[in-house]
Formats: C-alpha cells, structure tokens, sequence
C-alpha cells in the first residue's frame, strides 16, 4: 500500500517555491515517479468561464479545452468533488486523450469558493484508484496548495 504521508513529506519539501508554475509542474513529474501504473499526470486549470484549460502534465499531448459539462474533469469542477473512476469507459461522455487510459481520479482544487483547477491523474489499469489513494491524492494536492499560496490567484 502506498505510504502517502510519506510521499505528503517528499513532495512538500520539493516544493520550495511559492510559485504555482515551477510547484505544479514538480508535482506532476512527482507523481509520475513515485506512483506506480499511471500514464497521464496533469493540471488543468480554471482560466475561462465554465472551461478547464492544459496546464503542466506529463504523459502523452492531452485534450484542451474541457468544458464543465462533459467528461470526468469537467464533473470534479462542476461537483467540486473528487471523481474516482473504475472503468473510463463505462463513463458517457469521458473525453479520451490517449485510448490507453483505463481508470482515472480527478480532484478539484477550491480556493476561497472558487475552483482554481482539478489534478487529472490516468491509468492504463481498470479500477487502479482505490479509496485509500483518493484521500492520499487529495492530501498531495493540500500540500501542493499549501507550497503554491493560491489564495492570493484566486482574485
């Protein structure tokens, strides 16, 4: 079972930057070290009404623009909450970037009421997510707000 109080630790003492560029993209390149089967790590950021634009990710060129209305980013900010996904391809209107991806968790990021963006993470393993990495993403992205100080963005 994944240590994330440990990798909570790692990741906050790589991120030494209270700029959320240089902290978002050492985050996905984090995750996509130390998490096992995932082939897509990314930011997708709240920058348009109702609309999640690209931000730092690695893995294979990904979907942009996503509106809120469709697929399981746009339901994380749309919901506020985290989506957790078994099978993609169970999911109606799921937006496939690379046709490998088999599960997925989302989760929003919320500063001061508004959502900032969503931590897109894929794999290219069915039901690769369990209740125990949600909580565990969800402590990551604290401490990737935590580093970044979005609050002062948020405006």
């Amino acid at each position: 079972m994944t240590d994330y109080a440990l990798l909570a630790r790692q990741l906050r003492a790589l991120l030494d930057s209270q700029d959320w560029l240089t902290n978002a993209a050492q985050t996905c390149a984090f995750l996509m070290q130390e998490l096992d089967d995932l082939n897509w790590v990314g930011f997708y950021l709240h920058r348009q009404p109702e609309m999640l634009i690209l931000g730092p990710f690695q893995g294979k060129p990904a979907c942009n623009p996503i509106p809120f209305s469709k697929g399981v980013c746009g339901a994380a900010a749309r919901t506020r909450q985290t989506q957790r996904i078994e099978d993609v391809h169970a999911v109606a209107d799921h937006i496939a970037c690379d046709a490998a991806s088999r599960s997925e968790l989302v989760v929003p990021i919320v500063i001061d009421d508004r959502v900032w963006g969503v931590l897109d993470l894929d794999s290219p393993r069915q039901a690769r997510f369990s209740e125990h990495d949600r909580q565990g993403i969800e402590r990551l992205v604290e401490a990737f707000v935590e580093a970044s100080d979005l609050s002062r963005l948020a405006d």
